[in-house]
């Protein structure tokens, strides 16, 4: 099995060449898009099931809305089509026919254009906010609460798999309410729901924040989000919660009569996270031998390998295995007995490894006799020898142990990689040495924030919402700054 590019010689080299050889995903016939293999899809399945129980658990309800909207719904909120515009693609004609100067070839029926060219959808808001004209009349039917599991287009020239796609699957919550106050908690809430799913179950340490005017989504009053550090030293936006304000419901005419009978539009909110989380995944705790998988997205999560001569002895390891594989599977653990005879004990191992299998055990004749297996960590790559008995508690105990242990380093990790900076000077010099964040005064001017990124290549990833207010002056003008702020090269 060919080794991986380690990461410290080219980390865009490495990342692409684990996504194939993982077996998540490759490359397909349509250019910037991506097939997601079963075992990447499997992932995704794990983190879209739990986002998707935590959605129901905060009220909310799963519905479909159409791929295509309607060019004239798209234009309805000028700075949501503005901000998308570039990367639309649009549906112009319904039908083909054969070309009559190349047999066998077909063409474009030219008398097959519709009235009103189809925009793919790059986000829904304009197709959901004009379905919920229909829907919202009285208070009485507020809040609306609905998620959607969908994909959607965004016509990058630049791709990358997981991170950007020309094509992509995401999740994106559209709430309308009666208060402002309402819409704001909300879509604080789902922030909060996010920041907890990426540090619970993806063990990915992020930063909560709010974005600046010119980084926020396009028609958002206000954007939240959570921002991770890849091992690159590079920032990960992994997700983002939008309050939307009226402009929407103003833009489709969405209005209400209120409990004292006067009209009002409705406030909205629109979150969403996507397969980008497959790439965070990746980049926050993957090494050169392959994927490393918290026990909780991991397929398959403890794997058994026989060690054996003939089929004698891989019945007598199958029988030990099989009674450990039902014990765990009773414990709610995913387990593979790889009983396969076309492929050696040391070729599986660095298959396993290369997938990210959080345990792996070995069975051989001798450890039969010894009443005992090898037990060999995925994050650690360390291994020791435990008996049979109380095997499935040890293993039930061990995953979360791993579990906790891989958000404590990546945590460890983004410690050591987040620099105060308080001089230009400064900045600069540990962005090209260091990298990671880089906490900094900033002025709050569009035009310091725009000369940092064009002299950087820096953004400011958030305004963080959970530190404490620290006074200093802004890196470019001196002027007084009540905070800092958090700055990252980001993908």
């Amino acid at each position: 099995m060919a080794k991986l590019t380690s990461r410290s010689e080219d980390y865009s080299k490495w990342y692409n060449e684990l996504v194939v050889k993982a077996d998540l995903a490759e490359n397909s016939g349509v250019r910037g898009s991506m097939v997601i293999k079963p075992y990447g899809y499997a992932i995704w399945e794990k983190m879209r099931d739990e986002m998707d129980r935590r959605f129901k658990e905060t009220g909310h309800v799963n519905a479909y809305f159409p791929l295509f909207v309607p060019k004239s719904l798209f234009e309805a909120e000028e700075k949501n089509a503005e901000g998308f515009a570039k990367e639309c693609a649009v549906v112009t004609h319904y039908r083909l026919k054969n070309d009559p100067d190349n047999p066998g070839k077909l063409m474009v029926d030219p008398e097959a254009k519709l009235e009103e060219e189809l925009i793919v959808r790059p986000t829904s808001e304009a197709i959901i906010w004009s379905t919920y004209k229909n829907w919202i009349q009285s208070y009485r039917d507020l809040p609306i609460l609905i998620n959607q599991w969908a994909n959607v287009v965004r016509w990058e020239m630049r791709t990358r798999f997981f991170l950007r796609t020309s094509e992509f699957l995401w999740q994106e919550g559209h709430t309308a309410h009666a208060t402002k106050d309402e819409a704001i908690e909300e879509a604080e809430k789902m922030n909060n729901v996010y920041a907890d799913f990426a540090e619970n179950f993806m063990a990915m340490p992020v930063r909560m924040g709010f974005k600046t005017p010119s980084e926020r989504f396009a028609g958002a009053d206000e954007t939240y989000c959570i921002e991770a550090l890849m091992q690159d030293g590079k920032a990960l936006q992994a997700g983002t919660s939008h309050f939307l304000g009226q402009n929407f419901a103003k833009a489709f005419d969405v209005k209400f009569t209120n409990r004292e009978g006067k009209q009002e539009f409705a406030w909205a909110t629109s979150w969403g996270t996507s397969t980008r989380l497959m790439g965070a995944l990746i980049m926050t705790h993957s090494d050169d031998n392959g994927l490393v998988l918290p026990p909780t997205l991991a397929p398959i999560q403890v794997v058994i390998v026989p060690i054996f001569k003939g089929e004698e002895q891989l019945a007598q390891i199958g029988e030990v295995a099989k009674d450990i594989q039902a014990k765990l599977k009773a414990k709610g653990i995913s387990v593979k007995f790889d009983d396969d005879t076309h492929n050696k004990p040391g070729w599986k191992f660095a298959e396993y490894e290369l997938k990210g299998v959080p345990v792996r055990m070995a069975i051989g004749p001798r450890d039969l006799e010894n009443g005992v297996v090898e037990v060999a960590r995925r994050d650690t790559l360390t291994k020791e020898t435990r008996p049979l008995e109380g095997l499935d508690s040890y293993i039930e105990d061990l995953l979360k142990t791993i579990q906790t242990a891989m958000y404590e380093k990546a945590v460890n990790f983004r410690a050591e990689n987040t620099t105060k900076v308080d001089s230009y000077e400064e900045f600069k010099k540990v962005l090209e040495e260091k990298g990671g964040f880089l906490y900094a005064h900033w002025d709050g001017t569009a035009e310091e924030e725009e000369q940092i990124k064009e002299e950087t290549k820096a953004t400011i990833r958030c305004i963080p919402i959970d530190d404490d207010v620290e006074e200093g002056v802004s890196l470019i003008s001196g002027k007084p700054s009540a905070r800092r702020v958090l700055f990252a090269k980001a993908y």
